[in-house]
């Protein structure tokens, strides 16, 4: 089966430039048409009434023929007359059809051209409305299109444009509210159960069963209190970046590992870490959050003894994060259910299973279930991409995909 070929799109200013141009040269053959038609019917009226005014000389000369019987001379005469005259007509009409033709086609090509440039300052208040749309973020919903003129249809689409920035701009005003009030107003109680839980555990005067209950207890506030700051961090991550500098992906990929050196050795799983140059624009903290997700996920489910791989460099004009892990087998329709927020798959996952014994709603101290869903929210933050490929033996193979930096990277300074 063939596929069709995509037809490409005309901009609204090129269509508007064809149609002042099909309608001018319409309009023009039109003219010129009816131009001519009514040149021929004038030429053969006058040529007629010529013909029937004839002057005294040649009527005396057609008399004299006609007593001498000089039939034959008398229509030479005539036809020679006629053949003049047909001659002048044809090239008195085919120097009007040619100077009409040209003088259509050079008024055709300026009205194209005169068009083009109308068109361009017609849709400029369209560009404007445009280039502000795509320029605008949560960091900059302060700006306006300025737009000036009369209260035409642009001027009314500008006006309601600005108007739901307006909104915009108080809804987001709010939910910085919220998120800093509810940072605060959940961190709290919670900060403060622990405080009450360490120094119960810490005082000799509380007997077995009290301790027992504050390290069960001391246990639900710390996994509150990872829930409550993935919750933060994943609203912060949606958000748009306010700030960009260039991060080399080697010293983030570092940093992260510093956080897993504990984890990697209770669980026994062998890190192996290959990294090349590869700088990205972004948000430092965010993009080490990004990459410890991704290094826990790794190593929380593998399997004993297993091995996980991270590499960075630049490939196909993108630089790369990839994190490789050994464990049980996922099933492919799994892969897209482990980036939703909230849902994880069970340690003891396998292929067999049905899609929906996989899925787990987080509330084990295992972990929040917002790992990589934070994982995607910096990557789409950061206009990347994630792919997610099962391994044949086990495990996954998670590669991030960042635009590279464009921006130069500072040097640390030199200790004396």
């Amino acid at each position: 089966m063939r596929t069709a070929l995509p037809v490409p799109r005309l901009s609204v200013r090129t269509r508007l430039t064809l149609v002042y141009g099909s309608l001018y040269l319409v309009s023009s053959a039109v003219l010129v048409a009816v131009t001519y038609l009514l040149t021929v019917h004038t030429m053969d009226q006058r040529l007629n009434l010529a013909g029937s005014d004839v002057s005294p000389a040649a009527f005396t000369r057609l008399r004299d023929l006609a007593s001498q019987g000089d039939v034959t001379a008398l229509v030479e005469l005539k036809a020679e007359a006629n053949r003049q005259v047909a001659e002048q007509k044809r090239d008195v009409l085919e120097q009007l059809l040619q100077s009409s033709l040209i003088t259509m086609l050079v008024l055709g090509v300026l009205a194209v051209v005169i068009g083009y440039v109308v068109a361009g300052r017609m849709l400029r208040p369209l560009h404007a409305v445009t280039a502000t749309a795509r320029r605008l973020s949560e960091s900059n919903l302060h700006e306006r299109i300025p737009l000036d003129g009369p209260q035409d249809e642009i001027k009314d689409l500008a006006d309601t444009f600005n108007r739901m920035l307006d909104r915009l701009n108080r809804a987001f005003d709010v939910q910085r509210r919220f998120v800093a009030n509810a940072s605060h107003e959940l961190r709290t109680p919670l900060t403060i159960n622990r405080t009450v839980l360490e120094v119960a555990l810490a005082s000799r005067k509380s007997p077995p069963e009290t301790k027992a209950l504050a390290d069960v207890l001391l246990g639900n506030t710390a996994r509150h209190e990872r829930l409550i700051e993935g919750l933060l961090t994943l609203a912060r991550s949606e958000r748009h970046l306010a700030a960009r500098t260039a991060t080399p992906l080697p010293d983030v990929v570092h940093g992260a590992l510093g956080h897993l050196d504990d984890l990697a050795g209770e669980t026994g799983v062998d890190v192996e870490a290959r990294l090349s140059p590869a700088v990205v624009t972004g948000d430092p903290v965010l993009l080490e959050r990004c990459a410890v997700n991704l290094l826990e996920n790794a190593v929380k489910y593998n399997v004993k003894d297993g091995r996980v791989w991270v590499r960075t460099g630049v490939r196909d004009g993108a630089a790369f994060l990839q994190v490789v892990n050994t464990g049980r087998p996922v099933p492919s329709y799994e892969v897209e259910a482990i980036f939703e927020p909230f849902r994880r798959l069970r340690p003891d996952r396998s292929a067999a299973r049905d899609r929906n014994a996989a899925r787990e709603r987080t509330g084990s101290a295992d972990g929040t279930g917002l790992g990589l869903s934070i994982v995607r929210a910096v990557v789409d933050a950061h206009g990347g991409t994630i792919e997610t490929v099962p391994r044949d033996g086990g495990g996954l193979s998670i590669t991030v995909r960042l635009p590279v930096s464009e921006q130069p990277v500072l040097a640390p300074a030199a200790v004396p």
